[in-house]
């Protein structure tokens, strides 16, 4: 602790491992700051009943200062960390507006969490959304109940039949809880709402690479989980990978290296990898330490990274002893974490961090759920009972778990549900997000500068588009034939192979490599300031274009 007032700390993420870290510092003599980029805490283990109709986002999320409006010594702030400065000991962070202002911290906690992977194939993003965030929940519930409706309008066929399959990629808990629910949707929720077509009908198909779905779970668990989904008409193919993602079907591959096989599926959801949030990514390589694949990043026992005591790293984004991501880690970090930084306080020596398995569980359907925890296995009605009154437990606010309770019991009582309301945007505007500052009000569009590779591309693009410092650090680090594009309001560095693919019709192309070495001079070594500086000209030519 170096500072001579009450030590500053800085903790990112106001998920399950933030939240928990500044709950037990809320009485300690600290000076505590949540960052969030959405100022709220998230309840992710019911996301996807948000997206399929049953719960509402208010039922699994609470604002932070509503949670912390008793704790004087706990500020929320909304905004996504960008960088790192560890000899000052400031973060700098982005507003939603794309300013930026910097946190100073002694005492920093890194619990942001994972996003969503495609395993370099970002393009598959655009026809497949994830299962990570309430804006992800909204996508997956207005294209879920679309589906059906477009299908309504469409005289049967091999069309109709497309907007009635439902592909998800993915076969761990995520996947099957959406898996099942669509078909429970299909077949409880919708089954009497229409007049041209069957909701019966839907198709729905999981995909997964293993042998079997929920390999986290017990086999014998994982068996019965399997006949339930058959029961309910989910169509299981394992050992195969979804190779592409196209806005009618999916490719897939068998694991063993068979043929490939085409689906029609207008509707594709996607849960099969995660990786870690930029953030992560940038204060790894900021500080010098080790990190996987997926971005987790390598810490000491106490879960600080080597050679830095004041950074902690909990919850996902933990490399070490193959640690479970998971909520009950995340709060037991959290909780971790808040013991460390007391006993520095006190003069005490931190301990290791341990890590408690309290258990798996997993929905499946109405009355079936999976419940492991150690040698007790539950599963049907029993595991559905235990499934709710773990969760319940775990929801923020006394108000979340009546509403919640009382809306499961009405869904019990009756197949409706009651949060299916879905919005479809504007085809006349771009979307704008925040319309207190003028940089989202259309620009008129304008030759950009010259080099800026986006000369003579058509307009159109409607979602806001910003290049980020971490897209062009991304590009100098890719290879030769690399490109920077814009899909869908998403950026993406990719091969020229994939830019010629179907996955990236359309795709607004930015600046390639070898143009962006060109206007650096033929460095790809560059500093944090020149980064942003390209960055901005290429954001400031993407949006010149009306983007």
């Amino acid at each position: 602790m170096v500072s001579q007032s009450r030590p500053k700390v800085l903790i990112i993420g106001g998920g399950f491992g933030g939240l928990f870290c500044a709950r037990r510092l809320g009485n300690v003599d600290v000076e505590v700051t949540l960052l969030d980029r959405s100022a709220g805490h998230l309840f992710q283990p019911l996301l996807y009943q948000c997206a399929t109709g049953t719960l509402s986002i208010g039922h699994i999320s609470r604002p932070l200062r509503e949670e912390f409006a008793r704790h004087r010594n706990v500020t929320t702030l909304l905004g996504e960390a960008i960088d790192i400065d560890p000899a000052a000991r400031q973060v700098a962070v982005r507003r939603p507006d794309e300013t930026t202002y910097t946190l100073d911290y002694d005492v920093l906690v890194l619990a942001a969490g994972m996003q969503q992977s495609y395993f370099d194939n970002e393009h598959f993003a655009q026809w497949a959304p994830g299962m990570k965030t309430l804006d992800d929940a909204l996508s997956i519930r207005q294209r879920l109940f679309t589906a059906f409706e477009i299908a309504e309008t469409l005289p049967p066929g091999p069309e109709r039949d497309s907007w009635l399959t439902f592909a998800v990629s993915g076969a761990g808990p995520t996947g099957v809880e959406l898996a099942g629910q669509i078909r429970e949707m299909a077949t409880r929720t919708l089954a009497n709402e229409f007049h041209s077509i069957e909701p019966e009908d839907a198709r729905v198909l999981l995909f997964d690479g293993g042998d079997r779905v929920l390999k986290s779970f017990a086999p014998d668990l994982a068996t019965k989980a399997t006949n339930t989904l058959q029961k309910l008409g989910v169509e299981l193919c394992l050992g195969v990978h979804v190779t592409d993602v196209r806005q009618d079907g999916v490719t897939v591959t068998q694991k063993n290296g068979g043929a490939q096989e085409q689906y029609a599926a207008r509707t594709v959801l996607w849960t099969a990898g995660v990786e870690a949030v930029p953030f992560a990514r940038r204060l790894a390589e900021t500080l010098g330490v080790d990190a996987d694949h997926a971005g987790r990043i390598h810490v000491d026992p106490d879960l600080s990274v080597p050679g830095r005591p004041e950074v902690f790293v909990i919850g996902d984004l933990v490399g070490r002893d193959k640690l479970p991501g998971v909520a009950e880690n995340a709060m037991q970090g959290g909780l971790h974490v808040a013991a460390c930084i007391r006993r520095d306080l006190e003069g005490k020596p931190r301990r290791a961090y341990r890590y408690r398995d309290l258990g798996s569980a997993a929905y499946i359907s109405h009355g079936n759920a999976l419940l492991q925890v150690g040698p007790l296995r539950l599963a049907g009605r029993l595991g559905w009972l235990a499934w709710g009154f773990i969760h319940i437990a775990f929801l923020t606010g006394l108000r979340n778990r009546v509403s919640t309770v009382a809306t499961w019991l009405a869904t019990i009582a009756r197949a409706s549900r009651y949060h299916r309301a879905f919005m479809l945007g504007s085809d006349g505007a771009p979307e704008q997000r925040y319309t207190w500052t003028s940089e989202d009000q259309p620009a008129q569009p304008e030759t950009p500068p010259s080099g800026s590779g986006v000369e003579g591309r058509e307009q159109g693009i409607r979602r806001p588009m910003t290049i980020t410092p971490e897209d062009v650090r991304r590009l100098l680090a890719a290879g030769d034939d690399a490109q920077l594009v814009m899909v869908e309001g998403r950026t993406a560095v990719v091969t020229g192979d994939q830019l010629a693919s179907d996955g990236y019709r359309g795709a607004l192309e930015i600046i390639s490599r070898k143009d962006l070495l060109a206007r650096t001079g033929g460095t790809g070594e560059l500093s944090d300031a020149e980064v942003s500086a390209e960055a901005s000209a290429l954001d400031a030519a993407v949006n010149e274009l009306g983007g």
